[in-house]
């Protein structure tokens, strides 16, 4: 589907769109009018299921009649006459899209996952009529043709360069017999995509460890334990302990349930999920997937799906990407091979004669490192208030750029546990709004991520400021203790937040390329950037505090962090780089056959040297991020993200982390420009240079 059709996030429809609402008799629909909430959010506590096919069908309509008005228009085609047009279209689509598809993901249910998956081939197709109308192509085309003579804006050529360039890779100049084909696919991809991540959802929920015998519990902190209780309360379970496979239940089990055979159990559940021959089995949808993708890039003109996608990325080329991962893979898989003979040694050492296996890697591994550093990553949990961790990441933007976060108790949210907040500049300008949901419950799928209910723009003349979301599956607050948060999670928040920044702090004038609208292996530097913050003993002893006593953590503890962040680099650099190569694999593809999913995955890890010790970090079935997410053929942008967050905090460490004129620089070049330019530019006018991957390789201790 073309990226452009739900672009912009507009709240306030025209007086011309309100009249047509009310002669069709839809006014009871919140969509269909201009909202009167504060700053225009989401009236969450009107809008109803209902609502939204009608306001999809709606908006589809009056996009159709936009769109034909911008193609039907005998004047000769301007930038302001199509390309503008073409931006300011589709406010009421995307008004509806922006809400549904963000609790489509975060609070969702059996009716809007139906509804999605109605919705998906209806979308394909009003996109397709769109981007392959011959006669809307032909006027961009000729403003694109006379680009240098218009005196357009920076901002303005590159967003007519996408719009040229998005037409073209979507089959504008594609015969009809193709065409027909083209939509076809994209019917089938976004059916299928859709139907991907609505099974992993249900796989990961369908799943509990139900344990009754209490010296089973054995090894698991207390916290875990009496979150496990209130789990199988909620579940009519009282009396028992139940663990789930979200992460804040799956992860600390295996790392401290002493029960081997449950640490297995429990794993092998994860890792099959979407690979257990059921209703919800992912299988052949993934594998029909990569072929449908292939067949669309071969129609294009491209040799694979990775070829067309890495083409509008900073890597370019599949070529390229393999490089870079083959430059850290071989370093990384030595590592890891060091960690594994470690962790079988403390195995043998303690008189066992098995073999260290994927479900035994996190238990014994967070054994060498108590071992080794005198403690373990429960020890920080009490310095980890969840309240606390927010206000942290809050201190640290207000410190780099004088941003003021002032909570809304005022402003209606999609469920109880999201927390609404206005975020200011210093001398109290209103900048945007931010939703923070953290809590994992069974409607919202897992991970962590940043999205937009509007995005900040200016096309029409006014100053449309940003409403974002950042959510995330944290530890839950447990009867008599608040949310203690993991300093992994810690790093994930930072990490998520720094994507808000890049929503909220955009300075852009068309939404097409404003706040995330960037390279999908550039869009990870805000928020990579902000984990260096996260871990920094300055910026420690301003949020992590015990959350009883109120003592700051202590030097010896913040040392110890220091000491042990490279160790199980090894592991987590392996799981994760192998996943890149996954999915660099499906989408090399360069036959239509469907391939076997779970004997394509063994060859990869053969072809890499995957050790058997250590799992893809996403099995194909459950790798949302390529086959239902926007992440195929670019899930290595993580690590090349990583590459350029290292050299650019690098640029703060040089002067001081807090330094103002390097956070105006990273500000007004990085985070306020967007998509506006080519980033290798935007990132070389704030560093001064292009990065290497060595400072990369020393952080992670690779070298």
């Amino acid at each position: 589907m073309n990226k452009h059709i739900f672009k912009v996030l507009l709240l306030i429809l025209s007086p011309i769109l309100i009249l047509s609402a009310e002669g069709n008799g839809k006014m009871d629909n919140p969509f269909f009018k201009k909202y009167s909430t504060p700053h225009q959010t989401p009236p969450f506590n009107e809008i109803k299921f209902e609502h939204y096919q009608p306001a999809f069908e709606e908006g589809i309509k009056q996009h159709k009649v936009e769109v034909d008005k911008i193609i039907n228009n005998t004047e000769a085609p301007t930038f302001d006459n199509t390309i503008t047009a073409l931006e300011i279209s589709g406010e009421l689509l995307n008004k509806v899209s922006s809400v549904f598809f963000n609790l489509t993901s975060s609070n969702t249910n059996d009716a809007m996952q139906k509804l999605s998956s109605e919705m998906a081939p209806k979308l394909a197709k009003h996109g397709d009529e769109i981007s392959l109308d011959l006669r809307l192509f032909e006027r961009i085309k000729k403003i694109y043709n006379q680009k240098d003579k218009l005196n357009l804006t920076v901002e303005q050529k590159t967003l007519l360069e996408k719009y040229y360039k998005d037409f073209v890779r979507s089959g504008a100049e594609l015969n009809d017999e193709q065409k027909a084909k083209l939509m076809k696919i994209n019917e089938e991809l976004s059916v299928l995509t859709i139907k991907v991540g609505q099974n992993i959802l249900k796989e990961t929920n369908n799943f509990e460890l139900v344990i009754e015998n209490e010296k089973d519990l054995a090894g698991l902190p207390e916290s875990l334990i009496k979150s496990a209780a209130e789990t199988a309360k909620r579940k009519g379970k009282e009396g028992k302990w139940v663990f789930t496979l979200h992460a804040p239940s799956i992860f600390p089990f295996l790392t401290y349930a002493e029960n081997r055979e449950l640490r297995k159990q429990i794993l092998t559940a994860y890792a099959n999920r979407g690979n257990n021959n059921n209703e919800f089995d992912n299988k052949k949808a993934l594998s029909k997937i990569a072929s449908l993708r292939n067949q669309k890039a071969n129609l294009l003109g491209y040799k694979t799906h990775a070829d067309y996608v890495l083409e509008n990325s900073m890597a370019k080329s599949p070529d390229k990407v393999f490089e870079f991962l083959d430059k850290l893979w071989t370093p990384a898989l030595r590592m890891a091979k060091e960690e594994t003979a470690e962790l079988q040694q403390m195995i043998n050492k303690e008189g066992n004669n098995f073999k260290l296996e994927a479900w035994d890697w996190r238990y014994y591994a967070e054994k060498l490192k108590k071992e080794k550093y005198s403690f373990d990553d429960e020890m920080l949990r009490p310095y980890f208030k969840l309240e606390n961790v927010i206000q942290g990441v809050f201190d640290v933007s207000s410190k780099l750029f004088g941003l003021k976060f002032e909570k809304r108790n005022d402003i209606q949210t999609y469920h109880p546990e999201v927390t609404v907040f206005e975020v200011k500049e210093a001398d109290g300008k209103h900048i945007g709004i931010l939703y923070t949901d953290y809590f994992p419950r069974e409607s919202k799928r897992g991970g962590a991520w940043m999205n937009a209910f509007r995005k900040q723009q200016k096309a029409k003349g006014e100053n449309v400021t940003p409403i974002i979301c950042n959510v995330g599956n944290f530890s839950k607050p447990t009867e008599g203790q608040p949310a203690l948060i993991s300093f992994e999670e810690v790093n994930t928040l930072f990490h998520e937040f720094g994507h808000a920044l890049h929503g909220l702090l955009s300075n852009s004038v068309y939404p097409s390329v404003s706040g995330t609208s960037v390279p999908r292996d550039f869009v990870e530097l805000p928020s990579q950037i902000m984990e260096n913050w996260a871990s920094d003993p300055e910026v420690l002893k301003m949020y992590a505090k015990h959350y009883q006593t109120g003592e700051v953590m202590p030097d010896e503890l913040i040392e110890k962090i220091q000491a042990s962040s490279k160790y199980g680099q090894g592991f987590a650099s392996t799981e994760y780089l192998a996943a890149s190569y996954l999915d660099m694999y499906w989408h090399s593809l360069t036959t239509d056959e469907e391939q076997d999913a779970l004997s394509f995955e063994d060859n990869v890890a053969k072809k890499i040297g995957l050790i058997p010790e250590i799992l893809f970090r996403y099995r194909s079935t459950y790798f949302n991020h390529i086959f239902s997410g926007g992440y195929s053929a670019g899930y290595y942008s993580y690590i090349w993200a990583e590459v350029l967050d290292a050299d650019a905090f690098a640029a703060f460490k040089e002067k001081d982390i807090f330094d103002k004129a390097t956070a105006k620089s990273y500000r007004d070049n990085i985070l306020a420009k967007g998509g506006s330019e080519d980033p290798m530019v935007l990132y070389k006018r704030f560093r001064g240079a292009e990065p290497s991957v060595e400072p990369l390789l020393k952080k992670r201790g690779l070298e």
